[in-house]
Protein backbone atom coordinates (compact mmCIF):
# COMPACT_ATOMS: atom_id res chain seq x y z
CA UNK A 1 0.00 0.00 0.00
CA UNK A 2 2.85 2.47 0.99
CA UNK A 3 4.84 1.76 -2.34
CA UNK A 4 1.49 2.40 -4.87
CA UNK A 5 0.59 5.61 -2.59
CA UNK A 6 3.87 7.13 -2.87
CA UNK A 7 3.78 6.02 -6.53
CA UNK A 8 1.17 8.97 -6.66
CA UNK A 9 2.21 10.91 -4.74
CA UNK A 10 5.90 11.07 -6.77
CA UNK A 11 3.81 11.79 -9.93
CA UNK A 12 2.40 15.16 -8.40
CA UNK A 13 5.74 15.91 -7.42
CA UNK A 14 7.16 15.35 -10.71
CA UNK A 15 4.41 17.39 -12.05
CA UNK A 16 4.52 20.19 -9.79
CA UNK A 17 8.95 20.80 -10.08
CA UNK A 18 8.27 21.19 -13.68
CA UNK A 19 5.38 22.85 -13.89
CA UNK A 20 5.25 25.16 -10.93
CA UNK A 21 7.51 28.05 -10.00
CA UNK A 22 9.25 26.70 -6.57
CA UNK A 23 11.25 29.16 -4.08
CA UNK A 24 14.78 29.10 -4.58
CA UNK A 25 17.70 28.77 -1.66
CA UNK A 26 18.82 31.89 0.10
CA UNK A 27 21.92 32.04 -1.64
CA UNK A 28 22.10 33.54 -5.48
CA UNK A 29 25.07 31.51 -6.79
CA UNK A 30 23.83 28.14 -5.37
CA UNK A 31 24.51 25.14 -7.08
CA UNK A 32 22.35 23.65 -9.71
CA UNK A 33 22.18 20.53 -7.49
CA UNK A 34 21.56 22.48 -4.43
CA UNK A 35 19.04 24.72 -5.96
CA UNK A 36 17.36 20.99 -7.09
CA UNK A 37 17.59 19.71 -3.92
CA UNK A 38 15.70 23.13 -2.20
CA UNK A 39 13.31 22.81 -4.49
CA UNK A 40 12.83 18.98 -4.30
CA UNK A 41 12.26 19.16 -0.66
CA UNK A 42 10.34 22.10 -0.58
CA UNK A 43 7.54 20.29 -2.50
CA UNK A 44 8.04 16.78 -0.60
CA UNK A 45 7.54 17.50 2.74
CA UNK A 46 3.91 18.45 1.53
CA UNK A 47 3.87 14.45 0.21
CA UNK A 48 5.67 12.73 3.44
CA UNK A 49 7.87 12.93 5.98
CA UNK A 50 11.77 11.72 5.68
CA UNK A 51 13.58 9.59 8.45
CA UNK A 52 16.74 10.68 9.60
CA UNK A 53 19.42 9.16 11.37
CA UNK A 54 22.80 10.89 13.22
CA UNK A 55 25.62 8.78 12.53
CA UNK A 56 23.41 5.98 10.84
CA UNK A 57 26.12 4.92 8.16
CA UNK A 58 29.17 5.58 10.57
CA UNK A 59 28.03 2.92 14.15
CA UNK A 60 25.39 1.53 15.69
CA UNK A 61 25.78 -0.02 19.59
CA UNK A 62 27.12 -2.94 19.25
CA UNK A 63 29.25 -2.00 15.60
CA UNK A 64 31.65 0.18 14.35
CA UNK A 65 32.25 1.41 11.21
CA UNK A 66 31.03 -1.32 8.69
CA UNK A 67 30.31 -1.14 4.92
CA UNK A 68 27.26 -0.78 4.19
CA UNK A 69 25.61 -1.86 7.67
CA UNK A 70 23.01 0.79 9.36
CA UNK A 71 20.70 0.07 12.38
CA UNK A 72 17.73 1.81 10.24
CA UNK A 73 18.95 -0.58 7.31
CA UNK A 74 18.94 -3.46 10.09
CA UNK A 75 15.32 -2.51 11.38
CA UNK A 76 13.58 -1.96 7.98
CA UNK A 77 15.60 -3.08 5.01
CA UNK A 78 15.99 0.36 3.97
CA UNK A 79 18.50 3.28 4.85
CA UNK A 80 17.15 6.37 6.00
CA UNK A 81 16.30 9.22 3.65
CA UNK A 82 18.43 11.59 5.74
CA UNK A 83 22.10 10.90 7.45
CA UNK A 84 23.31 13.24 9.94
CA UNK A 85 26.94 13.76 10.60
CA UNK A 86 29.00 15.79 12.95
CA UNK A 87 31.65 18.24 12.47
CA UNK A 88 32.92 18.79 15.66
CA UNK A 89 36.62 18.49 15.85
CA UNK A 90 37.10 19.75 12.40
CA UNK A 91 38.08 23.37 13.79
CA UNK A 92 40.88 21.95 15.72
CA UNK A 93 42.97 20.22 12.40
CA UNK A 94 42.00 16.68 14.06
CA UNK A 95 41.71 13.21 12.14
CA UNK A 96 38.83 12.57 14.47
CA UNK A 97 35.41 14.31 15.21
CA UNK A 98 34.32 14.87 19.14
CA UNK A 99 32.66 11.38 18.58
CA UNK A 100 35.90 9.83 17.52
CA UNK A 101 34.82 9.05 14.06
CA UNK A 102 37.12 9.73 11.27
CA UNK A 103 36.42 12.67 9.31
CA UNK A 104 37.86 10.67 6.02
CA UNK A 105 35.38 8.16 6.50
CA UNK A 106 32.50 11.04 6.76
CA UNK A 107 33.80 11.76 3.64
CA UNK A 108 33.39 8.82 2.50
CA UNK A 109 30.18 7.92 3.62
CA UNK A 110 28.68 11.53 2.53
CA UNK A 111 29.49 10.14 -0.88
CA UNK A 112 27.99 7.01 -0.59
CA UNK A 113 24.30 7.91 0.67
CA UNK A 114 24.51 11.01 -1.60
CA UNK A 115 25.19 8.54 -4.32
CA UNK A 116 22.46 6.65 -3.22
CA UNK A 117 20.11 9.59 -3.56
CA UNK A 118 20.04 10.33 0.41
CA UNK A 119 20.15 13.85 1.62
CA UNK A 120 22.96 14.63 3.99
CA UNK A 121 22.83 17.09 7.46
CA UNK A 122 25.58 17.94 9.23
CA UNK A 123 25.61 19.23 13.23
CA UNK A 124 29.20 21.16 14.20
CA UNK A 125 29.70 21.15 17.93
CA UNK A 126 32.76 23.33 17.55
CA UNK A 127 35.06 24.14 20.53
CA UNK A 128 34.81 27.37 22.97
CA UNK A 129 37.27 29.57 21.30
CA UNK A 130 37.91 31.29 24.35
CA UNK A 131 37.70 29.16 27.48
CA UNK A 132 40.19 26.57 25.80
CA UNK A 133 42.48 28.68 26.09
CA UNK A 134 42.28 28.85 29.58
CA UNK A 135 44.17 26.29 31.72
CA UNK A 136 42.41 26.60 35.36
CA UNK A 137 38.68 25.95 34.20
CA UNK A 138 35.41 25.64 37.02
CA UNK A 139 33.50 24.62 34.47
CA UNK A 140 31.48 20.87 34.97
CA UNK A 141 31.54 20.37 31.10
CA UNK A 142 34.40 19.28 29.13
CA UNK A 143 36.90 22.51 29.68
CA UNK A 144 36.84 24.46 26.22
CA UNK A 145 34.11 22.23 24.87
CA UNK A 146 30.80 23.52 23.01
CA UNK A 147 29.44 22.73 26.32
CA UNK A 148 31.58 25.25 28.25
CA UNK A 149 29.23 27.92 29.21
CA UNK A 150 31.22 29.73 31.76
CA UNK A 151 31.92 32.88 29.63
CA UNK A 152 29.45 35.29 28.27
CA UNK A 153 32.21 36.80 25.87
CA UNK A 154 32.84 33.71 23.56
CA UNK A 155 30.42 35.38 20.58
CA UNK A 156 32.17 38.89 21.09
CA UNK A 157 35.65 37.46 21.25
CA UNK A 158 35.31 35.90 17.74
CA UNK A 159 33.54 38.38 15.80
CA UNK A 160 35.36 41.09 14.03
CA UNK A 161 37.35 42.98 16.25
CA UNK A 162 37.55 40.59 19.14
CA UNK A 163 40.35 38.66 20.22
CA UNK A 164 40.02 35.30 18.78
CA UNK A 165 38.69 36.36 15.43
CA UNK A 166 41.20 35.42 13.87
CA UNK A 167 41.60 31.81 15.18
CA UNK A 168 37.36 31.81 14.20
CA UNK A 169 38.49 32.67 10.72
CA UNK A 170 40.79 29.56 10.48
CA UNK A 171 38.39 27.45 11.75
CA UNK A 172 36.05 28.58 9.22
CA UNK A 173 39.02 28.02 6.80
CA UNK A 174 38.96 24.35 7.69
CA UNK A 175 35.29 24.21 7.85
CA UNK A 176 35.54 25.61 3.78
CA UNK A 177 38.24 23.06 2.71
CA UNK A 178 35.73 20.23 3.96
CA UNK A 179 32.68 21.60 2.19
CA UNK A 180 34.84 22.09 -0.42
CA UNK A 181 35.99 18.14 -0.77
CA UNK A 182 32.93 17.14 -1.15
CA UNK A 183 32.55 16.00 -4.37
CA UNK A 184 30.94 13.27 -6.75
CA UNK A 185 32.53 11.17 -9.16
CA UNK A 186 32.00 13.68 -11.62
CA UNK A 187 33.35 16.40 -9.37
CA UNK A 188 30.56 17.77 -8.66
CA UNK A 189 29.87 19.44 -5.49
CA UNK A 190 27.38 17.30 -3.09
CA UNK A 191 24.47 19.58 -1.59
CA UNK A 192 24.44 19.22 2.14
CA UNK A 193 22.25 20.78 4.92
CA UNK A 194 24.53 22.44 7.64
CA UNK A 195 22.91 23.41 11.63
CA UNK A 196 25.54 25.17 13.14
CA UNK A 197 24.73 27.26 16.77
CA UNK A 198 22.09 24.54 16.86
CA UNK A 199 19.48 24.59 19.47
CA UNK A 200 20.34 28.34 20.80
CA UNK A 201 17.00 29.16 22.93
CA UNK A 202 18.60 26.87 25.58
CA UNK A 203 21.66 27.68 27.51
CA UNK A 204 23.93 24.50 27.30
CA UNK A 205 25.71 25.53 24.68
CA UNK A 206 28.73 28.98 24.39
CA UNK A 207 26.24 30.23 21.54
CA UNK A 208 23.06 29.65 23.56
CA UNK A 209 20.22 31.72 25.30
CA UNK A 210 21.70 33.74 27.97
CA UNK A 211 25.44 33.65 26.63
CA UNK A 212 25.55 36.15 24.22
CA UNK A 213 22.84 38.61 22.67
CA UNK A 214 20.58 37.77 20.17
CA UNK A 215 22.54 40.38 18.19
CA UNK A 216 25.49 39.06 18.33
CA UNK A 217 24.05 35.23 17.55
CA UNK A 218 22.63 36.67 14.79
CA UNK A 219 26.11 38.50 13.48
CA UNK A 220 27.72 35.12 14.56
CA UNK A 221 25.87 33.37 12.16
CA UNK A 222 25.58 35.80 9.35
CA UNK A 223 29.31 35.99 9.35
CA UNK A 224 29.87 32.36 9.18
CA UNK A 225 27.50 32.21 6.19
CA UNK A 226 29.17 35.11 4.28
CA UNK A 227 32.97 33.93 5.00
CA UNK A 228 31.66 30.68 3.25
CA UNK A 229 29.28 31.73 0.64
CA UNK A 230 31.31 34.69 -0.12
CA UNK A 231 35.02 34.72 0.58
CA UNK A 232 35.63 31.05 0.24
CA UNK A 233 33.02 30.67 -2.63
CA UNK A 234 31.26 27.36 -0.93
CA UNK A 235 27.31 27.49 -2.78
CA UNK A 236 26.57 23.61 -2.02
CA UNK A 237 25.19 24.59 1.43
CA UNK A 238 21.39 25.14 2.83
CA UNK A 239 21.79 26.79 6.01
CA UNK A 240 19.00 25.51 8.87
CA UNK A 241 18.69 27.71 11.77
CA UNK A 242 17.79 25.78 14.84
CA UNK A 243 16.20 25.93 18.28
CA UNK A 244 15.87 23.51 21.53
CA UNK A 245 12.21 23.43 22.63
CA UNK A 246 10.11 26.69 22.72
CA UNK A 247 7.07 27.41 23.40
CA UNK A 248 6.22 30.84 21.20
CA UNK A 249 7.19 32.21 17.57
CA UNK A 250 8.70 35.06 19.59
CA UNK A 251 10.91 32.70 21.36
CA UNK A 252 11.65 30.74 18.07
CA UNK A 253 12.95 34.29 15.95
CA UNK A 254 14.76 35.25 19.41
CA UNK A 255 18.40 35.96 17.00
CA UNK A 256 17.38 35.03 13.67
CA UNK A 257 19.66 35.92 11.26
CA UNK A 258 17.68 36.99 8.12
CA UNK A 259 16.41 35.28 4.93
CA UNK A 260 18.72 35.81 2.75
CA UNK A 261 21.12 33.47 5.28
CA UNK A 262 18.60 30.81 5.92
CA UNK A 263 17.12 27.92 4.06
CA UNK A 264 15.43 26.02 7.13
CA UNK A 265 14.11 26.66 10.05
CA UNK A 266 14.03 23.73 12.47
CA UNK A 267 13.23 22.77 16.20
CA UNK A 268 14.98 20.02 18.36
CA UNK A 269 13.00 18.53 20.70
CA UNK A 270 13.22 15.02 22.76
CA UNK A 271 9.99 13.17 24.48
CA UNK A 272 10.35 13.70 28.40
CA UNK A 273 7.23 12.96 29.15
CA UNK A 274 3.25 13.55 28.90
CA UNK A 275 3.87 17.02 28.30
CA UNK A 276 6.06 16.00 25.02
CA UNK A 277 2.79 15.77 23.32
CA UNK A 278 1.31 19.03 23.54
CA UNK A 279 4.78 20.79 23.28
CA UNK A 280 5.74 19.49 19.70
CA UNK A 281 1.86 19.82 18.46
CA UNK A 282 2.02 23.15 19.00
CA UNK A 283 5.94 24.10 18.15
CA UNK A 284 5.22 22.19 14.91
CA UNK A 285 2.43 24.63 13.63
CA UNK A 286 4.03 28.27 14.29
CA UNK A 287 7.55 26.35 13.09
CA UNK A 288 5.83 25.48 9.83
CA UNK A 289 3.53 28.06 9.48
CA UNK A 290 6.67 30.31 9.59
CA UNK A 291 8.43 28.74 7.28
CA UNK A 292 5.87 28.61 4.83
CA UNK A 293 5.29 31.92 4.85
CA UNK A 294 9.04 32.89 4.23
CA UNK A 295 9.69 29.94 1.63
CA UNK A 296 11.67 27.96 3.70
CA UNK A 297 12.37 24.25 4.52
CA UNK A 298 11.45 22.90 7.79
CA UNK A 299 12.45 19.80 10.10
CA UNK A 300 12.25 17.57 13.50
CA UNK A 301 16.00 17.99 13.34
CA UNK A 302 16.72 15.72 16.62
CA UNK A 303 13.98 14.02 18.56
CA UNK A 304 14.02 10.81 20.52
CA UNK A 305 11.22 8.83 22.14
CA UNK A 306 9.83 8.62 25.60
CA UNK A 307 11.28 6.29 27.84
CA UNK A 308 9.04 3.20 29.07
CA UNK A 309 6.47 3.26 25.90
CA UNK A 310 6.24 0.54 23.49
CA UNK A 311 4.27 2.18 21.06
CA UNK A 312 5.80 5.83 20.94
CA UNK A 313 6.87 5.74 16.71
CA UNK A 314 3.17 4.96 15.92
CA UNK A 315 0.92 7.24 18.80
CA UNK A 316 2.32 9.73 19.71
CA UNK A 317 5.62 11.21 17.09
CA UNK A 318 3.82 9.62 13.35
CA UNK A 319 0.54 11.52 14.41
CA UNK A 320 1.68 15.06 15.02
CA UNK A 321 4.31 15.18 12.72
CA UNK A 322 1.52 13.72 9.81
CA UNK A 323 -0.29 17.12 10.94
CA UNK A 324 2.18 18.90 9.58
CA UNK A 325 5.00 20.01 6.31
CA UNK A 326 7.30 18.64 8.34
CA UNK A 327 10.68 17.99 5.95
CA UNK A 328 12.47 15.30 7.70
CA UNK A 329 12.36 13.95 11.41
CA UNK A 330 15.88 13.13 12.78
CA UNK A 331 16.99 10.95 15.79
CA UNK A 332 20.04 11.15 17.74
CA UNK A 333 23.33 8.46 17.22
CA UNK A 334 22.80 5.38 18.69
CA UNK A 335 26.10 5.61 20.75
CA UNK A 336 28.62 2.55 20.15
CA UNK A 337 29.85 0.46 23.77
CA UNK A 338 31.99 -1.92 23.09
CA UNK A 339 31.23 -3.71 26.62
CA UNK A 340 27.76 -4.45 25.83
CA UNK A 341 27.85 -6.00 22.42
CA UNK A 342 24.74 -7.56 22.68
CA UNK A 343 22.62 -4.67 23.44
CA UNK A 344 19.17 -4.06 21.82
CA UNK A 345 19.29 -1.61 19.16
CA UNK A 346 18.18 1.79 20.88
CA UNK A 347 16.85 2.73 17.28
CA UNK A 348 13.86 0.10 17.59
CA UNK A 349 13.29 -1.32 21.39
CA UNK A 350 9.90 -1.87 20.23
CA UNK A 351 10.78 -3.34 16.33
CA UNK A 352 6.95 -3.91 15.41
CA UNK A 353 5.73 0.04 16.37
CA UNK A 354 8.55 1.18 14.48
CA UNK A 355 8.27 -0.79 11.50
CA UNK A 356 4.12 0.99 11.75
CA UNK A 357 6.13 3.72 11.63
CA UNK A 358 7.96 2.83 8.77
CA UNK A 359 5.03 1.11 6.48
CA UNK A 360 3.00 4.48 7.09
CA UNK A 361 2.32 6.46 4.22
CA UNK A 362 3.33 9.32 5.68
CA UNK A 363 6.71 8.36 6.44
CA UNK A 364 9.67 8.52 3.59
CA UNK A 365 12.77 6.58 3.70
CA UNK A 366 15.69 6.20 1.20
CA UNK A 367 13.70 3.55 -1.01
CA UNK A 368 11.31 5.94 -1.63
CA UNK A 369 12.85 9.39 -2.08
CA UNK A 370 14.80 7.34 -4.68
CA UNK A 371 12.00 7.02 -6.31
CA UNK A 372 11.28 10.57 -6.22
CA UNK A 373 14.71 11.11 -7.28
CA UNK A 374 15.53 14.41 -5.74
CA UNK A 375 18.40 15.57 -6.87
CA UNK A 376 17.28 15.05 -10.48
CA UNK A 377 20.04 12.99 -11.73
CA UNK A 378 19.47 10.98 -15.22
Amino acid sequence: MKTITFIVLLTSLSLCVSGQKLPLPADKKATRETVVLFQSLYDLKNKGIMFGHQDDLMYGYSWWYEKDRSDTKEATGDFPAVAGFELGHLELGAERSLDSVSFAQITEQIKAHYKRGGVITLSWHLNNPLTMQIKDSLSKWPHGSAWDVTSKDVVSSILPGGRNNEMFNSWLDKLAAFFAGLKDENGIAIPVIFRPFHEHSGSFFWWGTGLCTDQEYSSLWRYTVSFLRDKKNIHNILYAYNTDRVTSLDQYMKGYPGDDVIDMLSLDMYDRGKQFDGELDAALNFVTHEAISRNKLTALSETGERRGMNNWWSTVILPIVSKYPVGYVLTWRDTYDSRHLNVQNPLTPYPEDFKIFYNSHRTLFLKDIQQANIYRKK
